[in-house]
């Protein structure tokens, strides 16, 4: 093989759509999936490239710093696209400390191992850390977030993943390891563990279940493409600048409420309910602590250095997401169930 990456996370969302791009696109690579298979790892995901010859999946913690270097050791790894964090708001606010050591320990452990293995030979060598938006803090109704962008996070999960950023950024200063950080917006497409707002709302409206929103629904993000997301990602692994940051948004700027009035209008499409009918599933609830009101990327950084731009507008974009869901029943029941988590049992360790 050209070269062996690395993809942390890879059974997740984001990450197996990264997974999958790399695979098809690059048959000379050897991906290797490292994911610990939380409750948001499922190889079901994945289960159209899973006997490529130039894919491999491995399980375990990146916390667990034997583990690691051991990883290192079996493969002659040439790069790392690291994904694997814990990333629910939510989730972080109840237990900040599990955020602590993926986010932040886990991190370090890959940066450690990446100088080890490669001692100071870093030619044709790359970390690349994907981070989030949500480290920039929160925005008024004017202005975008830039790589310039001071940071100001206000969860405990954006600010465990400031604190891996900041970790990558001193590791390229210090030992000059080849390092490059994205950060992104929302994402948003198929595969989505359904505790995030776009298929939390698809499943619960499908099921005549209240929608929960925070507040007013009055709180903007900015939503990308999943698959646009994996292109960027490909796009800077080959030819970002070593040590830069690039911001990836989709220039989709909704508010929450908007997002499921629209939601809901292309929902009652597609189960040929009446128009309306699935709007009074809409549930106000009280707000999320530290709830940002707004975030909004510049991408033109990305853009104008590798030529990357959004492929679809968010109203297309989520009718394919919504299309998704409804043709992928059984995903969706195998996640609300549970079930999923058999995959792997069955796929990998009763072969």
């Amino acid at each position: 093989m050209k070269k062996t990456i690395i993809i942390t996370g890879g059974a997740g969302f984001i990450g197996s759509h990264v997974v999958r791009l790399f695979v098809n696109k690059y048959p000379d690579y050897l991906i290797v999936n490292l994911d610990k298979l939380t409750y948001a790892g499922n190889l079901a995901n994945l289960k159209d490239i899973e006997e490529k010859d130039n894919y491999t999946f491995v399980k375990g913690d990146i916390v667990d710093t034997t583990f690691v270097q051991n990883i290192f050791d079996e493969f002659a790894v040439d790069g790392v696209i690291h994904l694997a964090a814990e990333s629910h708001v939510d989730r972080s606010i109840a237990n900040p400390i599990e955020f602590v050591m993926t986010n932040v320990v886990g991190t370090v452990n890959l940066l450690n191992a990446t100088r080890t293995k490669w001692k100071d030979n870093y030619k044709d060598k790359l970390f690349y850390h994907i981070s989030t938006d949500e480290v920039y803090g929160a925005l008024g109704n004017e202005g975008f977030f830039t790589e310039e962008t001071k940071y100001d996070p206000h969860s405990p999960y954006s600010a465990s993943k400031a604190s891996s950023d900041h970790f990558v950024r001193a590791y390229h200063d210090t030992y000059k390891l080849p390092v490059v950080i994205s950060n992104c917006s929302n994402n948003y497409g198929p595969y989505h563990f359904p505790e995030k707002l776009i298929p939390l709302a698809i499943n619960n409206i499908k099921n005549n279940k209240p929608i929960p929103v925070y507040g007013k629904g009055e709180n903007v993000r900015d939503w990308l493409w999943v698959e646009d997301h994996a292109r960027a990602i490909d796009a800077i692994y080959h030819n970002g600048k070593i040590g830069d940051t690039y911001n990836i948004g989709g220039f989709n700027e909704w508010k929450n409420i908007d997002l499921i009035k629209l939601l809901c209008k292309i929902m009652d499409e597609k189960l040929h309910r009446d128009p309306g009918t699935s709007e009074k599933l809409i549930a106000y609830v009280t707000d999320r602590a530290g709830h940002d009101l707004r975030y909004a990327i510049d991408a033109s950084k990305l853009n104008t250095e590798l030529g990357w731009q959004p492929s679809l507008q968010f109203e297309e974009g989520l009718e394919k997401t919504v299309d998704w869901y409804l043709a992928n029943e059984e995903w969706l029941n195998n996640i609300t169930s549970g079930s999923y988590k058999k995959y792997y049992e069955e796929q990998y360790e009763n072969r």
